[in-house]
């Protein structure tokens, strides 16, 4: 019964909606990140491989910071730098692993329109993060408000925000979860719980930038991931394929995640297929918790790819950081 609650409550705490424990605005400021390293298993430490994926480091991040964590999307670059993306419009930037860190640690709030500025703080539910390296340019996608923005280098301000009828008819509590930026400027979201008939999970293409005005209707594709999951990140490894990060919640084991992967057809046509194909599972005893930010880099010849954990700000849960590499 004890552990039927505990399913009952993250199921709860998934829902963006209010929740008393998310942190009430605040301003721009220092972080101070502390990091824990941890073995991939609790049962057997030298455990380094599972599926594609090849264990290199796995960190539980702390900060005495009242808005650090409920890391929903990330980017990553080579040397440890993380910039992470909290479920209520949160920016963290921090270093990890060796090496001294190119920035400051900093934590600050998405910068809004002043015609956004009278929303409540609940209600920018930031649940998908996507960058430009050409342009130095980022896009967020708004779960509840079902809005995806544009912001200029550095986040220095809003550039452009958009609602589309295609999203606005996916639910508020499962929609924006993913958003990726093909390299060929195409877009790709994937809804967390808008379903299509089938069962997969709509899919919209974008042919250009999602906050633009002048961007056509996106074309409508189907996403089928590893049975019993919903996708929570996606990133593009290149123009036709993508790595997709899912998740389960179950009273046996919790948490689990899934890494996939998903290859675009060549001419994309509505109703097309996207089915993924499992490259590795997390689950216990392994590291294994509500996994939502997916970045990927390089390192030489080897593809790195970063798993981050939301911990709703809950006491119970944990804010994780893995590092794999990907063959």
């Amino acid at each position: 019964m004890r552990r039927i609650l505990i399913v009952l409550l993250l199921a709860i705490l998934l829902l963006p909606a209010p929740n008393k424990n998310k942190p009430e605005l605040f301003g721009p400021g220092p972080l101070l990140v502390t990091a824990r390293a941890l073995p991939l298993s609790s049962t057997d430490p030298a455990l380094r491989r599972i599926g594609r994926l090849t264990y290199l480091d796995g960190w539980q991040l702390r900060s005495p910071h009242h808005g650090f964590g409920g890391i929903s999307s990330l980017l990553a670059e080579p040397d440890g730098q993380i910039l992470a993306l909290s479920d209520s419009g949160t920016l963290m930037g921090f270093h990890i692993g060796p090496g001294a860190p190119a920035r400051h640690p900093f934590i600050a709030p998405l910068p809004v329109r002043p015609r956004d500025r009278d929303k409540p703080w609940w209600a920018w539910d930031s649940e998908s993060l996507t960058h430009d390296p050409a342009t130095d340019r980022y896009w967020v996608g708004f779960e509840l408000q079902q809005m995806i923005c544009r912001y200029a280098p550095g986040f220095a301000r809003v550039e452009a925000c958009r609602t589309w009828p295609e999203i606005e008819a996916w639910p508020e509590t499962g929609s924006i979860e993913s958003l990726a930026r093909l390299p060929d400027g195409r877009f790709l979201a994937i809804a967390e719980m808008g379903m299509t008939a089938d069962g997969s999970h709509d899919t919209l293409l974008f042919a250009g930038d999602p906050a633009e005005g002048g961007t056509a209707a996106p074309l409508h594709l189907r996403y089928v991931p590893p049975r019993g999951y919903r996708p929570t990140d996606a990133v593009a490894l290149d123009a036709r394929r993508l790595l997709v990060l899912n998740r389960r919640l179950t009273v046996q084991d919790l948490f689990t995640a899934t890494l996939a992967i998903v290859e675009l057809p060549e001419n994309p046509r509505p109703g097309d297929r996207l089915k993924a194909r499992t490259l590795a599972r997390l689950a216990p005893p392994l590291l294994a918790d509500n996994f939502e930010g997916l970045a990927v880099t390089r390192e030489g010849d080897r593809r790195i790819v970063w798993i981050a954990s939301d911990d709703n700000h809950e006491f119970f849960q944990r804010n994780l950081l893995l590092k794999f590499a990907l063959d």
